[in-house]
């Protein structure tokens, strides 16, 4: 049986990855790297509540079989590009390469549609700059998640995130050709990234657009 490693544990994906492993058998230990803790206990679950500023204090305990990073703010949230480069970037890259230094084999990021470390977008830049950052890890296996807008219930209020989730699946239906770009519930990327951590997979790097995280999504 395994130990998953999880950042970003409280977010809509995160909150999925967590009761989905804690329901899956080859799981263990699920252990939680979090700023607050959250409201559930479990005898799989293994919280430790971190200042992720100072990882040189904890990272020793980032050991395990596979990490799950599915952190991730917005610019409103954070108060400024810097401070979202810092969660959305640093954090997760650090987080990573920690885990690789500890010899965690396989590591799953949630990253986003059109990520591109070259594009003029500060969010898209900044997403395919961690998936370049992380892709030089030694670790065995990375997979990479690129879903589109994600659907489900936040703990936070996203009203112009809300609207824009309820506008695109009207779009997609209207015109069907954008339908790549339609929204995906949380815990449809949860289960498509259990389910890949868990396939015999050859190749270093896999990358799952959208198109491709549904049916994955749904393997038994």
């Amino acid at each position: 049986m395994k130990t998953a490693i999880v950042i970003g544990a409280t977010g809509l994906v995160g909150s999925h990855l967590i009761r989905q492993l804690l329901e899956n058998e080859r799981y263990e230990k699920i252990k939680i790297f979090v700023r607050r803790s959250p409201n559930m206990t479990h005898k799989k679950l293994v919280t430790h509540v971190v200042n992720f500023n100072d990882i040189q204090f904890w990272k020793k305990h980032l050991t395990g079989d596979e990490l799950y990073s599915a952190m991730g703010t917005t610019i409103k949230k954070a108060g400024s590009q810097t401070a979202q480069y810092n969660i959305d970037f640093t954090y997760q890259y650090e987080v990573a390469k920690a885990a690789a230094d500890n010899d965690v084999k396989r590591y799953l990021l949630v990253s986003s549609a059109g990520a591109d470390s070259q594009s003029k977008n500060f969010y898209l830049r900044m997403k395919g700059e961690l998936e370049d950052a992380v892709a030089e890890l030694n670790f065995e296996q990375i997979s990479i998640f690129k879903p589109s807008i994600l659907a489900g219930k936040r703990d936070e209020r996203r009203t112009a995130e809300s609207i824009g989730i309820v506008a695109t699946y009207l779009i997609t239906k209207l015109l069907p050709f954008i339908k790549k770009y339609r929204p995906i519930k949380g815990e449809t990327v949860a289960a498509a990234m259990i389910n890949a951590a868990n396939l015999d997979i050859t190749v270093k790097i896999s990358e799952y657009s959208l198109d491709r995280i549904f049916p994955i999504a749904e393997l038994s």
